[in-house]
């Protein structure tokens, strides 16, 4: 994989997704924001699952989402997801979710941090300490918004 590694998955958009107006509920997208993170770290070679088996987590810790076209059921959507920034204790997921036609219809950010559970409570930790491979895969991939 090179630099500006951008993954890409189709989203399922269900009935169930949508609000009273017709269009997708604005709480829909995070879940996809979860399916394209999770498309990522797969693509890159890690597995999320192994990584809370050791004890970690990599909880959200700030979410910014701009909703700048409508979804609604029947469409095609695709949720594109790549690091945007990786500071060693914070990891920055940039994101759009896409039409069929290919019209960017919500974009933004979604940061986590990595803890490890210590006596019963989450304490923050360095990633690029406890996961320095996986940090480093990210540090070849990211797409450099700056």
């Amino acid at each position: 994989m090179e630099k500006g590694y951008v993954a890409e998955k189709e989203i399922q958009v269900m009935y169930a997704d949508t609000d009273m107006m017709g269009v997708i509920y604005h709480g829909s997208y995070i879940k996809w924001l979860e399916v394209g993170r999770m498309q990522l770290i797969a693509d890159v070679g890690y597995d999320y699952v192994a990584m809370e088996r050791s004890g970690y987590y990599a909880p959200v810790y700030n979410v910014n989402i701009t909703y700048k076209k409508s979804l609604k059921y029947g469409d095609r959507a695709f949720v594109r997801t790549w690091v945007a920034k990786n500071t060693g204790m914070r990891t920055d997921y940039g994101f759009e979710i896409v039409n069929g036609d290919g019209d960017v219809c919500t974009f933004g950010t979604t940061t986590h941090i990595v803890v490890k559970k210590v006596n019963g409570e989450f304490k923050p930790v360095a990633f690029k300490k406890v996961f320095p491979e996986w940090f480093g895969k990210y540090e070849q991939i990211k797409v450099d918004e700056e």
